[in-house]
């Protein structure tokens, strides 16, 4: 039998090893969830959620909740904790309201329904847009691909697959001043700005502190977002809280089957 030796050149050795322990560092930075949720636990969160009641701020279309006690079919009494154990409360209300997810169903036929949008769009990273000093002296701005432009040359160009929120501080009417808060027109996204986001930025989704988009009589913005099967979020609070870039913006709402809106829970996560 015979017997064969091979030579390995020492440059092949070399990156051989080089990248064994490459891997292997790369490994170790990886990490587990477990490592990953320490991380996520020592962060601060920002909600971005308003609490809704039954005097919320709505579309004068849709009209008011109501919340009253759920009662016995049979004795129609309220379940109570001093007889029941258990209190429970029934909602009236359409799904758009307080800060609430519109799914491309909302306005298209065609589009994803609540319980048909991807997990994986729950969580993204976040981008927020501060228009309060142009809105300053310019209180309907309207924001622009210029405004965009301008912004990515202090931050950055926006990351694909991020979702988009644009600050305008109008949250804080959402207490103190309803009546303001329900004003038009306001500070809106323009046509421009959301086509070039999504076209050219290929950002997930949207999300702003107004009750509707953009101040157009045909809703011109909300109607393109969600006939190209994005997603969009309403009345956003707290976004005075957020960094321009670098958080992490998670946002879910119930498993509605079919449905074409629900009150959402958004909050960030800072860096």
């Amino acid at each position: 039998m015979k017997h064969y030796q091979f030579k390995i050149p020492g440059s092949v050795l070399a990156f051989a090893l080089s990248l064994a322990a490459t891997l292997s560092t790369a490994a170790e930075k990886a990490g587990t969830l477990a490592d990953a949720l320490k991380i996520i636990q020592s962060k601060e969160f920002v909600d971005l959620t308003h609490t809704f009641s039954a005097t919320t701020p709505v579309w004068s279309g849709f009209g008011q909740a109501t919340m009253s006690p759920a009662t016995d079919p049979k004795t129609h009494l309220p379940y109570t904790l001093e007889t029941n154990g258990f209190r429970a409360t029934v909602f009236s209300m359409v799904g758009q309201y307080g800060t609430h997810v519109d799914p491309p169903a909302h306005f298209s036929a065609s589009g994803m329904t609540l319980d048909q949008i991807p997990l994986r769009q729950m969580i993204l990273p976040l981008v927020v847009f501060d228009m309060t000093p142009i809105i300053a002296t310019d209180p309907n701005h309207t924001w622009s691909v210029d405004d965009i432009k301008a912004w990515e040359k202090v931050h950055g160009v926006v990351p694909a697959g991020s979702f988009a929120a644009l600050r305008t501080d109008m949250y804080q009417d959402w207490d103190r001043n309803p009546d303001r808060f329900k004003r038009a027109a306001f500070p809106a996204w323009s046509l421009a700005a959301i086509k070039f986001l999504y076209e050219e930025r290929k950002v997930m989704a949207t999300g702003h502190e107004a009750m509707d988009t953009d101040t157009t009589d045909t809703m011109d913005s909300e109607t393109w977002i969600l006939k190209h099967n994005h997603y969009q979020i309403e009345m956003m609070a707290n976004l005075d809280k957020t960094p321009a870039t670098g958080a992490v913006i998670v946002v879910t709402w119930p498993k509605v089957e079919k449905g074409f809106g629900f009150p959402a829970r958004a909050f960030a996560i800072l860096p």
